[in-house]
């Protein structure tokens, strides 16, 4: 088994959070002095424009467990994870916000579940939110239900920031996009099927305003869509697209060669008919028929460049500490 420099990694993602910094850091240390762990803060800053950085600057100086990192621009929680992820040392990597919503003191029964009863992911469950009813929780609810039927992990809030992974989980998988909503369906898909969740405690905002919107929610049920249609068809396109332009092919062939034997009946039967390029049928069936020939070949293509880019997880950092 590999050994780990630290017990924990603590990764926070990070946007324009200076006033909560201060407060979140102590309360972490106070949690981590206490139980003894070997620990390591990663602090992504997500190019932030309010100073955080700095901050972050002034709270390693005291505290040589801390490490930064700082994004030029703002690339998105899914960057700020995915370098989380490439950087931690810990055996167990704690995955939370920075806006003091998520309790560290939830961090200890995290690390245990993870290390004693042998969970690949805990997921943290708010279930009894402090944002507002109809803003939050109702979407909440109506996406994580979406979401539980598409990826069949039966998680109640699949997109709580507060998570606790074993480290072999992390470095297996790729967060890009928007998709660290669906971290623990993307370590489902790579083979990790231990996930579990905890009830976990829920504070309000005590400092500055959300940074997410009801878009996000439009936004995540297309992610997770995306991430169906990659994870089932990803590496087979071909199932997909040739599959559904043969049968809109044969149905655009069928209905164009009926239209057609029809019309030769009627005319050996002296019976009136429309001749077949007057039928509205019959252009719809053509339509049918190219459609289908071009999602054929789109199959073929999408098979050559299936997972072909190299740059997807590239991101412009400004500095490491």
């Amino acid at each position: 088994m590999k050994e780990y420099t630290k017990d924990l990694s603590i990764i926070i993602s990070l946007y324009n959070e200076r006033e909560s910094l201060p407060e979140l850091i102590s309360w972490i240390q106070k949690v981590m002095k206490e139980q003894g762990y070997r620990y390591e803060i990663i602090m992504v800053d997500d190019g932030s424009t309010d100073g955080s950085w700095d901050i972050i600057r002034e709270l390693k100086e005291d505290d040589s467990n801390i490490r930064g990192i700082s994004f030029r621009r703002n690339y998105g929680k899914s960057a700020a994870l995915y370098e989380g992820f490439k950087t931690a040392e810990g055996s167990v990597i704690i995955t939370m916000d920075a806006d003091l919503q998520d309790s560290p003191d939830e961090i200890p029964e995290l690390y245990r579940m993870v290390t004693e009863e042998g969970w690949d992911i805990v997921s943290g469950w708010k279930q009894k939110r402090q944002d507002n009813k109809f803003t939050k929780n109702l979407p909440s609810k109506l996406y994580n239900a979406t979401a539980r039927k598409i990826t069949g992990i039966k998680l109640h809030d699949m997109n709580c920031g507060l998570k606790a992974y074993r480290n072999e989980v992390v470095k297996n998988i790729e967060v890009y996009s928007e998709m660290h909503r669906y971290i623990p369906y993307l370590a489902k898909n790579a083979g990790f099927s231990k996930i579990t969740e905890k009830p976990v405690h829920h504070q309000k905002r005590k400092y500055g305003k959300s940074k997410f919107g009801l878009e996000r929610f439009v936004n995540g049920f297309l992610d997770l869509l995306s991430l169906w249609f990659l994870s089932t068809f990803g590496k087979k396109p071909m199932h997909f697209f040739g599959f559904s332009g043969i049968l809109m092919f044969l149905a655009g062939g069928i209905i164009a060669l009926w239209l057609i034997i029809d019309k030769l009946v009627s005319q050996a039967h002296h019976l009136l008919y429309r001749p077949v390029t007057d039928q509205p049928l019959f252009y719809l069936a053509l339509i049918a028929i190219i459609l289908g020939a071009q999602l054929f070949l789109a199959g073929f293509i999408c098979e050559m460049i299936s997972r072909s880019s190299n740059d997807r997880n590239h991101y412009n950092i400004r500095e490491r500490l």
